[in-house]
């Protein structure tokens, strides 16, 4: 079943539940994927593929985390509950991430895959990376090891 077809289910699973958090989360999450879709429609694409999908979820679950920051600077602990709690239901349609040894071992395959000897490689690598294991890997914790492998 793809992600279109679980945000479907889950709509409906909340809906007769009466679930309003998850509801009108996922909600958002449609609206939110309308949105992509409308925006790739120019480059010929009339509706976005899971990987899209997945990279789409991850922008949501950081800017609610960036502003669950923000409320708790401002002391509205109301406001950080409802983040935390959009952020559980967003996440049930992630792939699990890799840990930490997996995502390692993951970088050392692509810069051997790739050939790439210094730190201007880097973008091949990471090219190679998203590829290969998509959305099970966050691109923003791979920089710094890609880096790393590269520097030494």
């Amino acid at each position: 079943m793809g992600l279109r077809e679980q945000f479907t289910e889950a709509m409906k699973a909340s809906m007769k539940a009466g679930d309003a958090a998850t509801t009108s989360t996922v909600r958002m999450i449609l609206a939110e994927l309308k949105k992509v879709d409308i925006e790739a429609r120019p480059k010929g694409i009339e509706r976005v593929e899971d990987g899209e999908i997945v990279a789409m979820l991850r922008r949501m679950v950081k800017s609610r985390r960036e502003s669950i920051a923000l409320y708790r600077q401002g002391g509205r602990q109301d406001l950080v509950d409802k983040e935390a709690a959009e952020i559980a239901v967003i996440e049930r349609f992630l792939p699990p991430e890799m840990d930490e040894a997996a995502m390692e071992a993951a970088v050392r395959a692509a810069v051997a895959e790739t050939g790439a000897a210094s730190v201007k490689d880097m973008g091949k690598v990471m090219a190679a990376l998203k590829a290969k294991h998509g959305g099970a890997l966050d691109m923003a914790r791979a920089g710094p090891l890609v880096k790393a492998a590269l520097a030494g």
